[in-house]
C-alpha cells in the first residue's frame, strides 16, 4: 500500500498512546534508478530519496556540488518508475534554491509534477526557513536538513562532525525549531553527536531522521552504494555495510571474462538452435 507524507509525520517516537508501542521507526534509504528502486521498494523501504548523492556512488563527481537539477530529475523519474509503495523525495541540488523562495518552488514543482516525487529535501537551517515557508504554502512537502551539509563541504572545512561546542549545538536546535515552524514534515540530522541528536529529536514535534546521528532519532538513513558495499572511494564512520556487492559483481565480471576468452561462454544451454534443413537451403548443393 502506497504509504503518504502525512503517514511519515506522523512516525514521531514521542507521539505515543499511553499503554501502546511506539510508532515504528522510519527506515529510509536512496536510489538513483529503476533497478535499485525496485529493490528499495519490494524490501518495504518507508521512504526513498532520490539523494544528490548520486553525483559521487553514480556520476563520479568529486562532490555533490556539481550534479544539476536536469541530472536530478533523469534520475528521479527512473526511480518513480521503480517505486510502488514508498514516499518518494527529491534533493534539491545546490544552485537550485539558493537564489531564494521563488526558484525553489520553480524547482520543486519540476520535482513533483514531472518526476513524480512527493516531496522535497533542502539543505540549510533556520536562513532557509522562508524558503521552506514558500514551498509548504505551495503545496510541497519539505524534508529538512541540518548538521552535516554536504553541498557546503568545501566552505566548512570537509566532512565532520558539527554540533560538538555549545554555541554550534546550540545553533542546530535553532535551525531544528525554525524549521518545523517553516513547516518542514520531518528532519535529517547528519553527522551530528547522538546526545545532541536525542535533544534535538526530543525539542520539535517533527521525525528527525538520523545518518550519522545516533539511535534516538525517530529513523534512519543510508546512501544505498554504501550499505550495500557498491562505492570504495570512502566509507563514513557511521556506515554499517551489509552486503559487499563490490566484491560480488567484480567476481562475476571476472568469471564471465575468463570463460569468453576461453571459449566456455556461450555453451550450448545459452544458445539457439535451427532446423537442419535450414543450414543446408542456405549452403545450397556443392
Amino acid at each position: 500500500m502506497k504509504k503518504t507524507v502525512p503517514e511519515i509525520a506522523g512516525r514521531k517516537q514521542l507521539a505515543r498512546v499511553p499503554d501502546k508501542d511506539p510508532p515504528q521507526k522510519i527506515a529510509m534509504v536512496t536510489a538513483y534508478d529503476y533497478p535499485t528502486a525496485l529493490l528499495a521498494d519490494r524490501a518495504g523501504m518507508d521512504v526513498i530519496l532520490v539523494g544528490d548523492s548520486l553525483a559521487m556512488v553514480v556520476l563520479g563527481y568529486e562532490s555533490t556540488v556539481s550534479v544539476t537539477m536536469e541530472e536530478m530529475l533523469h534520475h528521479a523519474k527512473a526511480v518513480r518508475r521503480g517505486t510502488k509503495d514508498a514516499v518518494l523525495v527529491g534533493d534539491l541540488p545546490f544552485g537550485s534554491y539558493q537564489e531564494g523562495p521563488q526558484q525553489a518552488v520553480h524547482n520543486a514543482v519540476r520535482f513533483l509534477k514531472e518526476a513524480g516525487m512527493d516531496a522535497v529535501k533542502l539543505e540549510g537551517g533556520a536562513t532557509h526557513a522562508e524558503t521552506v515557508r514558500a514551498l509548504v504554502q505551495n503545496g510541497i512537502p519539505v524534508m529538512g536538513h541540518i548538521g552535516l551539509l554536504p553541498q557546503l563541504v568545501s566552505a566548512t572545512g570537509g566532512f565532520k562532525v558539527q554540533g560538538r561546542d555549545l554555541k554550534t549545538a546550540q545553533r542546530l536546535i535553532d535551525d531544528a525549531k525554525a524549521l518545523e515552524e517553516a513547516g518542514c514534515f520531518s528532519l535529517v540530522l547528519e553527522a551530528i553527536p547522538d546526545r545532541l541528536a536525542g535533544l534535538i529529536t526530543r525539542s520539535i514535534n517533527i521525525p528527525t531522521i538520523g545518518i550519522g546521528a545516533g539511535p534516538e532519532c525517530d529513523g534512519q538513513v543510508l546512501v544505498m552504494h554504501d550499505l550495500i558495499g557498491l562505492f570504495d572511494r570512502f566509507t563514513p564512520r557511521f556506515v554499517k555495510k551489509y552486503a559487499d556487492a563490490a566484491t560480488l559483481i567484480e567476481g562475476a565480471l571476472g568469471e564471465y571474462r575468463h570463460e569468453v576468452q576461453a571459449g566456455e561462454f556461450p555453451g550450448a544451454e545459452h544458445s539457439f538452435t535451427i532446423k537442419d534443413e535450414v543450414i543446408e537451403g542456405l549452403y545450397g548443393d556443392k
